[in-house]
């Protein structure tokens, strides 16, 4: 009998951050996103590149000085249980993670959380 490699279907997802969290990626070896901190009970990945862009110079570059557009897959299965939410434009999409699953979230990253964009 032939062996085959069963096809993983994978979801990309964006995730406009600042120099801090960006620092926690690099710690894990860009495998992982650090846990929430106190008052953020959800992690909010976004569905496209233009509105992680617009988050991450808006107000990325106003909080801390520098902002990252960063880019990652996770199975596609892990990200059907969380629906997409529009919270502006058409563009504005996004998922809503609870903070609790951020662990389970991490654990389904396929290849490496990527630098795309910086902007200052």
């Amino acid at each position: 009998m032939g062996s085959y490699a069963k096809s993983m279907e994978t979801t990309t997802l964006y995730r406009p951050t600042g120099p801090d969290e960006l620092a926690l990626v690099a710690a894990s070896g860009f495998k992982r996103w650090p846990p929430r901190l106190p008052g953020q009970p959800i992690f909010y990945p976004v569905t496209n590149e233009p509105y992680a862009r617009e988050i991450a110079e808006t107000w990325n570059v106003a909080d801390s000085r520098v902002g990252y557009v960063t880019r990652f897959a996770v199975r596609s299965e892990v990200m059907q249980g969380y629906p997409i939410h529009k919270v502006g434009a058409a563009h504005h999409t996004e998922w809503w993670v609870p903070a609790e699953d951020l662990e389970r979230l991490n654990d389904h990253i396929v290849g490496l959380i990527e630098v795309i964009g910086e902007y200052r």
